[in-house]
């Protein structure tokens, strides 16, 4: 089954008053060899209420991320799927990185059991179905077999509150290896595009909040140190990094490098080496 995804799938029921329903309580084994499948943990379980027959396995297609309750219907499924990348245009590529914009209004199913897949690591995730509202931002690595999810980020169309990421995910074999900055990073490019600034939704998660405050330096940082004017204007640095004001500063107020007589303007420390900061960015800051 090269190039599917298998979930592993621990079943139970209960009876109300429209029937029997079975709870579906999905997990990952753990990253290993077993036989000629790839299998691995998520980090969150959660349950999902379908009306769906006891089952020992659930199959899905890597490429159109269907799930179906059989080996014998996935591999039929596999002969006529037809899909090798997410249902949208390609906007970016690099190597054998791509990221395609997926229109949740246009390929609704798509976005739905991607939302339904990120639910199995995402212990906070809230929205499965109502997907319209939502651009969802899908990066993949290619080879001859086609273009393989690596993770996503989402976000609404028209948000008043200027959001750049309602969700972001990464699988988990491809976490620790720099994609979750790459989507950071691209959410802010698009940001930059649109010309204006744009911030995370809040709250944010524990991870999202570790993830998302180390981006932040090292951007601030790489920031200061290419422009080492004594003082610098938060505004600009917001209008060059596409970062919302009210980010920088509580990065800017954590190290104490508010000059609080202009309280627009950034004051950069006699005692904060700029070569200290340039390490910190060439060790941080992974370029695709």
């Amino acid at each position: 089954l090269n190039g599917y995804l298998i979930i592993i799938r621990v079943s139970s029921s209960f009876y109300s008053r429209h029937g029997r329903i079975s709870v579906l309580i999905f997990t990952f084994l753990s990253l290993e060899e077993t036989g000629e499948y790839n299998l691995f943990k998520a980090f969150h379980t959660d349950t999902l209420i379908l009306n769906l027959n006891r089952l020992s396995k659930l199959f899905l297609c890597e490429f159109c991320l269907k799930y179906m309750k059989s080996k014998n219907i996935l591999l039929r499924h596999g002969k006529k799927c037809g899909w090798f990348h997410p249902p949208a245009n390609e906007i970016y590529r690099r190597k054998d990185l791509s990221v395609f914009e997926v229109d949740g209004n246009i390929s609704k199913i798509y976005c739905q059991n991607l939302c339904l897949l990120a639910k199995l690591f995402l212990d906070h995730k809230t929205l499965y179905y109502d997907v319209e509202p939502f651009l969802f931002y899908v990066l993949t690595k290619n080879d001859e077999k086609g273009c393989h999810l690596v993770g996503y980020f989402s976000k609404e169309k028209l948000c008043q509150q200027k959001y750049n990421v309602s969700c972001i995910m990464i699988m988990p074999q491809y976490q620790r290896q720099g994609f979750g900055r790459f989507l950071i990073d691209f959410s802010y490019l698009l940001s930059r595009k649109e010309g204006q600034a744009g911030s995370p939704e809040k709250p944010l998660s524990d991870l999202g909040r570790v993830s998302y405050l180390a981006y932040w330096k090292s951007v601030i940082w790489e920031y200061l140190h290419c422009h080492p004017e004594k003082e610098i204007s938060i505004k600009a640095m917001s209008r060059a990094t596409g970062m919302c004001p009210h980010d920088i500063a509580t990065i800017l107020q954590h190290h104490s490098m508010i000059d609080r007589r202009k309280e627009k303007s950034v004051s950069v420390p006699e005692l904060l080496s700029l070569s200290l900061l340039l390490a910190f960015v060439q060790r941080r800051c992974l370029v695709f």
